[in-house]
Formats: structure tokens, sequence, C-alpha cells
């Protein structure tokens, strides 16, 4: 595939910027990344929310998380969300101010019964909410892309982790070229892609580089940056977490690499980044997934909103029922300054609202794992 527009940097040169270490040179590096955001996006962003549908007892290896059975750390487990609560989180969500939702469920596929659920489930957010839908189910066919379509879901994700050469560091059990069938089959469908992976796996900066050009030739409409957090009883759960400067650097290569791609960054970037989270959006963030994540806890809606807000960008949602899945200039989306609805609904009078997020700490029933399964890759 070619990239609809072609990277701004060479691989050799993202691999000597890859190499810098003095803060400053790191802003310098930042500034030249906000620069390319802002003239493709201006001030739109694109604020995520989640919610996990389905969560433990995963069939695959992944190295990254505690969800696998593979893993000793203790597995959050739910079944399968019935619709109507996969709409109460996306009401919350809504409420929070995200700009889409997102439908995520372990392993790499579902039964047909649960299928169903995540159909009717989006169906009700696509009714009841403004907005934008968005799934990860794991692998699917081009048929259960066009389903997903056809009630209302307008993106998938489906990420390819790490790059081809390290791969098989992170997982055995799925295969890489299964995860580019599942991207073209959501292609195939008219759905838009949701391409990124995870940073700090143990992977060397050439690979990051490989990463970066291998989601440039997928052409992803969005691309979700994950920062390991090490979780204790998982392959890579000893690993120390990123120095913050590492990660801000990063994130301005990848987003050279790929200036049209609307950028957001997802688990991990508390622990990772801590006081350069506001950096790393000047690095080239369109957004990040808002509230929580799978199995540990974020940011408060109102930090996240802050931290782009103090840089100018505009938070605010379009009411049009996520008739327009890009909410960028490019599209037409933006036409000047778009309305601040959230302030708007709250004047003249505040009112109360309570917010109910995603909350693993609240809403997983966590389960112990007696023992677990000997890796595949013999790995400790």
């Amino acid at each position: 595939m070619v990239p609809r527009v072609a990277p701004l940097i060479t691989p050799s040169q993202a691999l000597a910027l890859g190499e810098l270490e003095d803060p400053a040179e790191i802003e310098e590096l930042v500034q030249r990344a906000w620069q390319a955001r802002v003239e493709r996006f201006a001030d739109a962003t694109d604020m995520c929310s989640l919610v996990n549908a389905k969560s433990g007892g995963c069939a695959e290896d992944c190295g990254f998380c505690a969800q696998s059975r593979y893993a000793e750390a203790d597995t959050p487990m739910h079944a399968m969300m019935d619709p109507e609560q996969i709409l109460e989180h996306a009401r919350a969500a809504e409420a929070a101010g995200a700009h889409r939702f997102c439908m995520v469920t372990q392993g790499q596929g579902l039964s047909r019964r649960d299928f169903e659920k995540v159909l009717a489930g989006a169906r009700l957010v696509a009714e009841h909410t403004n907005l934008k839908r968005c799934a990860s189910i794991g692998h699917i066919s081009t048929d259960r892309a066009k389903a997903l379509k056809k009630a209302g879901v307008q993106r998938v994700h489906h990420n390819v982790e790490t790059a081809e050469s390290y791969y098989p560091e992170v997982s055995t059990t799925v295969r890489y070229e299964g995860r580019l069938r599942t991207i073209e089959a959501v292609r195939e469908a008219g759905l838009e892609t949701c391409v990124g992976g995870i940073l700090n796996l143990g992977e060397t900066r050439e690979q990051r580089v490989e990463m970066a050009f291998e989601l440039a030739r997928i052409d992803p409409t969005s691309v979700p940056i994950n920062l390991l957090n090490p979780r204790p009883g998982t392959k890579f759960g000893d690993r120390e977490p990123m120095d913050p400067w590492e990660v801000v650097k990063w994130i301005a290569i990848f987003r050279l690499i790929l200036p049209e791609a609307l950028f957001r960054l997802c688990g991990g970037r508390v622990e990772n980044l801590g006081e350069l989270q506001r950096m790393a959006v000047k690095a080239g963030l369109n957004g990040v997934m808002m509230g929580n994540f799978l199995t540990t806890l974020g940011n408060t809606p109102e930090e996240d909103r802050a931290t782009f807000e103090d840089l100018g960008l505009n938070v605010a949602r379009q009411p049009d029922n996520g008739a327009n899945p890009r909410p960028d200039n490019r599209a037409g989306w933006l036409q000047g300054e778009t309305p601040d609805v959230l302030a708007a609904a709250l004047e003249p009078e505040p009112t109360a609202l309570e917010v109910r997020l995603w909350d693993p700490s609240s809403q997983l029933r966590f389960k112990r794992k007696r023992a677990a399964r000997r890796r595949p890759d013999l790995a400790a």
C-alpha cells in the first residue's frame, strides 16, 4: 500500500532522531511535530473512551497482557456485557466529553452470540448518543466487518502491536499475517481502520522505526500508541517504564512518519509520562483514551480535557450523531471555531451530573489463577 501522504522523514532520519537524548533537542523535535499536527488538523481533537465489554480468560499468549491464560497475573473476569450495559457506559463516556466510544473484547474472535451482542450494543449507542462508534473484537472476516458497519460502527481497531521482525517475541498464537488480513477485511467493508502498537516491549530503536513505517504502508485512519504498563506475572512484567522524554521523542517521530493519521495515546501514558503528558500532546497527538483502560486506571476526564485546552485545542463535541467519523479540518468538519457544547449545556445553572466511567477497580471481578499454562515460546 502507498500512504495517502508520504512520511515527512526517511527511515535513516527517523533513526537519527531516535538517538536524541538532550531534552532541549527533543523539544525542538516536538515543535516540528506540533507544526505538522496543526497544519493538518488545526485545533480539532478526537477524544476516545472504551468499555471492556468482555474480559479475562484469553486463550492467546500476548506477552504484555494480564488476561492471557499464560500469564500468572490475576485476571479481570466478566462475560460479554448485554447491549444495555454497553449503552450505559457509552452514555457515561459522552457525559465526560468523549467524541467516540469503542467496544472492546478479549481474544481473537467472538462467538455468534457475543457478536450479536456487540451489534445490538452498537445500534443502541448509535440511536441514543452522539458518539462515533468503534469496535475492537479480534480477528474478523469481511462479512462480519460489513455487519458491524450496518449496525453503525464506523471504525475497527486491530493493532499490529510491534514491528514484524520483533513480533515473535510478543505472541506465538496470534499470527502477524492474520492481523494484516483482519485490517484488510475492515478496509474491504468500507470501514475506517485503527491500527497501532505498544512501545517498550523490548524492541530496538530500529524496530520502532520499522513499526512506524509498516504503519505508514498500512495507512490507517487512526493510530493508537500504547506504552507498556508492566503487569507482574506477564512475560514483560519485569521491564522498567520508559523515560518520559523517550516517550515524547517517539511520539514526535511517529507523527512525522504518519502526518495524516489521527494519533491518540492510550494505555500506560500515566505511568510512563507523569508530568510530561502535556508535552506528549504537543508532540503530535489528536486525542487520548479518556478515563480508564482495559484493566487499569487513567486520568480523570477533566484532567484530559484541560491538557488539550491548555494548548489551545478544542475538545468540544459536535451534535451530529457521529455522521462524520473524522473530526478534522480536511473533511470540512471544522468551519472556524467549533462551539463549546459542554460549556453551553452548563449555563446558566450548572447541573449536577454523576459520571460513571468504566472503572476496573470496582466493576471487575478478579479471579486469581492457581497456575498459568507454560508459554508456547517457553519464556519465563
